[in-house]
């Protein structure tokens, strides 16, 4: 499956993230009840209809009688190292797969890819990795693990401060602007964006294999 394909059904330019404050976050905070939280940090997610996979036995059907292994993306968590000039930033899952038969120990791989982008639409990195799943002798469920990392500039991660200045001004409800959203403005916008980084994860899909998905 091309990336592009993948790609189509991830949310585009998720700009503000909601959560509490940290340092090196920015807080827009107009005064009037919007608050957001921005961070140098990727927000890292699973794109729609890749965070499952299915395999069916050979012979074409595509029945529940032919299902051989489904497995499914979860449990996702990230960490991220923004002390430095390089941010770099970690998604680690679990994979949890089922097999239709279950005689004889069986090992799977399956693929998985870790793409980072940029306002919401560019491509900066795509890497592919494998997850084992190991099934023992008669063990129909079984249990792998994947980790996937990315670096991001620090320079581009960040708002220009002239851009900042605008986000984060205080606003008195009296003033013209109190009720409007800095991130209506398409200068604003236009540098949030740039400065928007996700780290994306998911099954690394055939075209079929994400056509089932999306239909099922």
């Amino acid at each position: 499956m091309t990336l592009s394909r993948n790609l189509l059904f991830t949310a585009a330019g998720a700009v503000a993230l909601a959560g509490c404050a940290r340092d090196g976050e920015i807080v827009i905070d107009q005064g009037v009840g919007i608050t957001a939280v921005r961070s140098v940090c990727p927000a890292v997610g699973v794109p729609d209809y890749t965070g499952d996979i299915t395999l069916f036995r050979s012979g074409g059907g595509r029945t529940v009688a032919d299902l051989d292994v489904t497995a499914a993306l979860t449990n996702l968590r990230s960490t991220c190292n923004d002390t430095g000039a390089r941010v770099y930033s970690e998604a680690s899952f679990d994979v949890l797969a089922r097999r239709a038969d279950t005689r004889g120990a069986r090992r799977v791989e399956l693929p998985f890819f870790a793409t980072v982008l940029r306002g919401g639409s560019a491509v900066q990195t795509k890497r592919i990795g494998t997850v084992v799943i190991d099934f023992a002798d008669g063990q129909e469920r079984a249990r792998g693990t994947g980790k996937a990392g990315a670096f991001v500039e620090r320079s581009e991660a960040t708002l220009p401060e002239d851009i900042r200045e605008r986000i984060t001004r205080k606003r008195k409800a009296g003033d013209p602007d109190a009720a409007l959203d800095p991130l209506a403005d398409p200068q604003v916008r236009a540098a949030v964006n740039r400065a928007t980084f996700e780290l994306l994860v998911g099954f690394q899909l055939t075209e079929q294999q994400l056509a089932y998905n999306a239909t099922r």
